[in-house]
């Protein structure tokens, strides 16, 4: 990564697939096709990696954080070093969130990331792309592959920015809501708050490092049960904690229904909410399944 003389970031135009590069994470800013920088970082992957399951090669994940999360969270590095056993990894920090600029739309504007976070990973070398989301990361994982679709771009077409491979070839959905506005737990009401409220995203913006956009949905984005059915042929999975606190079962129960035949739904005894409840044995199941469905 460096500067062009007009002081922009340029992205690196390393490639992963020699020996020499492979080992040696990339970390540069992607620009969206509305013009924000996101943060995001390469990790090729492990040099010993879980012989069960299919080699890396040419597989790789795109991480979509949760909510107030970034590529620098120490749950997130978690995920990451766990996934490297599996293929290469790409994390991204969405927009108004840790060193990427913007601000957070919530799950809206999104999507745009994760489609620029993705058409990295296929400019590295990659072939195969599971796109992995957790919470608010789970909800824009299943809108992107509902709208970016493997003939091209944004609803089949190339997007503004002329990407024809922003598309997933596998989607993990984790913990993600089932429709928007949601406000019968305890802690989405506190999530309502510091998102709807001025001294809500102060807190936001100095407590947890997350920039939040004062302006309300217009339109209202596909919801994520909306967008399921819409992911078919493209393998899907659905994992959600039965003790999730901030989604009960009934969420992902509606994603699965609305996924048909082509969904699988994972619930998992015991387990709370996104990252921080996902445990190692669980992500390596997901790396597993990814491997084996991924493309």
């Amino acid at each position: 990564m460096g500067m062009d003389p007009a002081g922009r970031v340029v992205r690196s135009t390393a490639r992963p697939h020699s020996e020499t590069s492979r080992r040696a994470p990339i970390r540069t800013f992607l620009y969206t096709v509305d013009g924000v920088t996101i943060d995001s970082v390469y990790d090729p992957p492990a040099v010993v990696y879980d012989a069960s399951a299919p080699p890396p090669r040419d597989l790789v994940f795109v991480i979509a954080h949760g909510f107030t999360g970034d590529v620098d969270r120490p749950h997130v590095r978690r995920v990451v070093k766990t996934f490297t056993r599996y293929g290469a990894v790409v994390t991204f920090s969405f927009r108004g969130h840790g060193a990427s600029g913007g601000r957070s739309t919530v799950g809206d504007r999104e999507v745009l990331d994760l489609a620029a976070a993705v058409a990295w990973a296929r400019e590295l070398g990659h072939a195969r792309v599971t796109t992995i989301g957790f919470s608010m990361g789970g909800s824009v994982a299943l809108r992107h592959a509902a709208l970016y679709r493997p003939e091209g771009g944004l609803d089949g077409g190339p997007d503004r920015a002329g990407r024809t491979g922003a598309h997933t070839d596998a989607v993990v959905s984790v913990s993600a809501p089932a429709r928007w506005y949601y406000r019968g737990t305890a802690p989405m009401r506190r999530l309502h708050w510091l998102v709807t409220r001025p001294e809500g995203r102060l807190v936001g913006r100095y407590g947890f490092r997350t920039r939040i956009h004062h302006r309300e949905w217009n339109p209202v984005p596909l919801s994520p049960v909306e967008a399921v059915p819409r992911i078919a042929p493209t393998p899907l999975l659905l994992v959600h904690g039965d003790r999730d606190g901030y989604f009960p079962v009934d969420h992902p129960r509606m994603l699965a229904t609305a996924a048909g035949d082509h969904g699988e739904l994972w619930l998992e005894p015991g387990m709370g909410h996104a990252e921080h409840a996902a445990t190692d044995e669980l992500l390596a199941r997901i790396g597993y399944w990814a491997a084996a469905r991924g493309g």
